[in-house]
């Protein structure tokens, strides 16, 4: 069966690609990250999501970046700390999108690789996901990537094809945090 992918990394893709294919789904990424600064940080993880899709055979589907109305859409909230309802409007721009593209493409269902991350709370992605699949009447398939060891697999997978690792969430704004505090957290 097939499923719509969101992609926010190909190393984070690497973990929830090989599982999909062992529960017998087929995943078609989609690469949707406006919020990822500088361009040529955007265009590191878009490269190595390319690798990784030639690599596995896999389709690819590369949104164009709407930056503007990924900006209205954490507008006022720049400010807010990593973790804050700023990162939760993110995810909800980038899997609303990612259910408009399965919509309007013939498919039943989608996730996303952003649950790989152990900075990341499932949970929340969880909860957005279910929200925004039942106003696109889709499904939205909760897979925790982490899990089992699925975190640890991604760093293993990552190096062996030789995939970019970023060291920050990806919005100008983790950016700053992660040169100030040292990392990123949701």
């Amino acid at each position: 069966m097939l499923i719509l992918l969101h992609v926010c990394c190909a190393p984070d893709a690497t973990t929830a690609v090989e599982r999909l294919r062992e529960e017998g789904y087929e995943p078609i990424l989609f690469f949707s990250n406006p919020n990822i600064e500088p361009q040529e940080e955007y265009l590191k993880r878009l490269e190595a999501t390319v690798k990784l899709s030639n690599s596995w055979n896999l389709k690819l589907v590369v949104e164009e970046p709407d930056r503007i109305s990924w900006q209205q859409q954490i507008k006022g909230l720049e400010d807010l700390p990593e973790g804050s309802i700023r990162c939760s409007k993110c995810i909800e721009f980038r899997l609303r999108s990612t259910a408009a593209h399965a919509k309007r493409n013939g498919f039943h269902v989608f996730s996303s690789t952003l649950t790989t991350s152990p900075k990341k709370n499932s949970k929340i992605i969880l909860e957005i996901g279910e929200s925004v699949a039942k106003e696109f009447k889709i499904e939205y398939l909760h897979r925790d990537f982490k899990k089992k060891n699925g975190f640890l697999r991604s760093v293993i997978l990552s190096k062996e094809l030789g995939l970019y690792r970023q060291n920050y969430c990806g919005c100008i704004y983790s950016l700053r945090n992660r040169a100030k505090n040292g990392g990123c957290e949701l």
